[in-house]
């Protein structure tokens, strides 16, 4: 008597479907489920790394001022507040704060005048313009012919709105070093005296 096969006796189609239809039989096991990924990846890991490296200048920061070194402190506390999370960043701002209360103590002294110049432009993105011109002009009191710090000056003046002070300390600043001149083109620290004529005659001399 010839015997029954199943498979052969289905039509064709069905018997591809029994082949790979997936078993419905349990095997215990949880299969994790796959996060989609996006176009910047797996977010999760990057943010852990990020956080990871903020620590560590945090940390370093810290080491700096432990030392007494409260310059390089404030530059590095500042450097790392803009992208800080936020659990940090109100720690950051209260070291940033006792940095700079310390450095106007005098208790700590720069290595370099670009050390001083560093910080002044740290106290001038954060508001401080009065300290940040003590600095510059410190800085003028020691080396006459530092044209950073009258760039300086001329940033302070273009933030607080005193166009003609600007252009005074951006005119020495470019007749010490003619560099200062391209430099400045790109600056938006500029923004606030940019319409002034004499602002852009003395960037575009040629024009």
């Amino acid at each position: 008597m010839a015997s029954y096969n199943v498979q052969t006796a289905l039509p064709e189609k069905i018997r591809m479907a029994t082949k790979t239809a997936p078993s419905t039989k349990s095997s215990g096991i949880l299969k994790a489920v796959r996060k989609p990924r996006t176009l910047l990846g797996d977010t999760s890991a990057a943010d852990a790394a990020a956080r990871k490296s903020t620590l560590t200048q945090y940390e370093s920061a810290l080491k700096l001022m432990q030392a007494g070194k409260y310059e390089k402190a404030h530059l590095a506390f500042n450097a790392m507040l803009s992208t800080a999370p936020h659990d940090l960043a109100d720690r950051i701002r209260m070291y940033i704060s006792a940095c700079v209360a310390q450095i106007d103590k005098g208790s700590t002294k720069f290595e370099t005048h670009e050390e001083r110049y560093d910080y002044a432009i740290s106290l001038l993105n954060e508001g401080h313009y009065e300290d940040a011109r003590e600095h510059f002009q410190e800085i003028l009191l020691k080396e006459k012919a530092a044209d950073y710090a009258f760039y300086g000056l001329a940033l302070l003046a273009s933030m607080t709105g005193d166009n003609s002070k600007c252009i005074e300390h951006l005119t020495e600043a470019i007749r010490l070093n003619a560099q200062n001149r391209f430099q400045a083109r790109l600056d938006s620290d500029f923004d606030g005296v940019a319409e002034d004529p004499r602002f852009t005659e003395l960037l575009y001399p040629e024009a």
